[in-house]
Parts: C-alpha cells; structure tokens; sequence
C-alpha cells in the first residue's frame, strides 16, 4: 500500500530527516513510534506532500507520489489527520464533515450517517462550530472528516496527544473499528503502549533515523530498544 526509501526531509537548511524507509501493507495497522521532536510528523508531511523529501521515493499502490500535492494524494485515497487538528473553527461540525466529502469509488462508503455510528458524540454537537468544541470532539471530528474523504490509508498523527485516559480509551476502540473494517492506517505516535495495543507492526524513529523495525511482539520484548528510544 505503502512504501517510503531512503526520503531526507528538509525544513530550509535543517535536515531533519535522514534516509527514512518504511512500508505499510493493505489493512495493516503500522505504528512510527518516537519521542516529540524525534521525525515522526516530519515523516507523515513527506507522505503526504506538505514537506516534500529532497531525496528518496514514495509510493503508494505501486505508483510513485513523491511531492505530489496533498489535494491530488487526497483524490488518489489518502487521508492525513494532523496533530494540531487543523478543523475549521468558523464551521458547524456537520459543515466540517460536508466539506471533507467524498463518494467512495467502491466497497462500503464513509458518509455521515457511518460517521455518526463511530463518533455518536458528534451526531449530538451536529450544529455546534468546531470551534467551540473540546479538543477531544475536535479530535474526533478531525478523524471523521478524513473518513469522508472515503480514505483507502489514513494517517493519523499523534491522535492521543493530550487526551485524558477515558478518550484515550474510546479512541482506541474506535481506531480498531477502523482495522477491522478493512482501513490502511500509518499512526505515528509517543503514547507507546495504546500504539502497541492497534498495530500489526512498528517502527521506532529517532533524531530523525529509523532506529528499529519489527512485529509488535518483537517491540514488547526489546526492553533495551523501548528504554533507549521511547522513554523520556
């Protein structure tokens, strides 16, 4: 579904990301796991034509998209959820939800009814503008809005970040609804033991370096790799 060689990632004269590979295969879960600072959103711009890579090749579905604009990767499939939400503040959450609409082009659509039966809470604050919302319904309406886009991957940035441990929790179950309706997710992420729980395989990023890849079960049993890269 998804492959990224060997992409450096500069923001003006900083390199910030150094020879970065990593691929997701169709419905997997994948986690880029990271201390803040470490390359993670860095790596989820590069996908997705925010931050092109000066150097490297990305793929996805066989075709390369290397610095493709966002608009175009989002009609090819590919939804992106930033870690700031990015949610228009002056919009109704059902305007929000409008404007990220798109028919899907086979298999069973995202709409706003479906949308509504993961986030019922949102169906509630239909009429209410984004932003009055707290940052956990904003959190939610921003995973929404991607799904409207009737995403084949989806690329969640830090969706836990600053979430207390109930939301953090109905998250969770909500992203593996997600996994077991068949969705292609990259989540990059610092909360280590909720990415654990969601995804089939990892990778650990560090001062902007892949560090480690491995299963899941691999990852849980390196204490060594956890203790060095991940703990703050």
């Amino acid at each position: 579904m998804l492959e990224v060689e060997g992409i450096h990632t500069f923001y003006g004269l900083s390199h910030i990301l150094f020879g970065v590979s990593l691929r997701v295969e169709l419905q997997e879960v994948v986690c880029l796991l990271g201390r803040n600072g470490a390359g993670k959103t860095t790596t989820m711009k590069s996908v997705i034509g925010i931050t092109p890579p000066r150097q490297g090749t990305i793929r996805y579905k066989g075709e390369e998209i290397t610095g493709i604009e966002p608009y175009l990767l989002a009609r090819k499939g590919i939804s992106y959820v930033p870690d700031d939400r990015r949610i228009f503040a002056d919009l109704t959450v059902g305007e929000n939800l409008e404007i990220g609409e798109k028919k899907a082009i086979k298999g069973e659509e995202w709409n706003r009814e479906r949308v509504y039966g993961l986030f019922p809470a949102l169906k509630a604050i239909e009429n209410r503008r984004g932003g009055c919302l707290s940052g956990g319904e904003q959190k939610m309406l921003a995973i929404a809005r991607a799904l409207m886009g009737n995403p084949d991957l989806l690329l969640l940035d830090e969706p836990f970040e600053g979430l207390a441990p109930s939301l953090v929790r109905m998250l969770e179950e909500r992203i593996r609804k997600l996994k077991e309706a068949g969705l292609t997710v990259l989540l990059a992420e610092q909360n280590v033991r909720s990415a654990l729980k969601l995804s089939d395989r990892g990778y650990i990023i560090d001062d902007g370096h892949i560090r480690y890849q491995g299963s899941i079960e691999e990852l849980k049993e390196n204490d060594e790799v956890r203790k060095k890269y991940l703990i703050v």
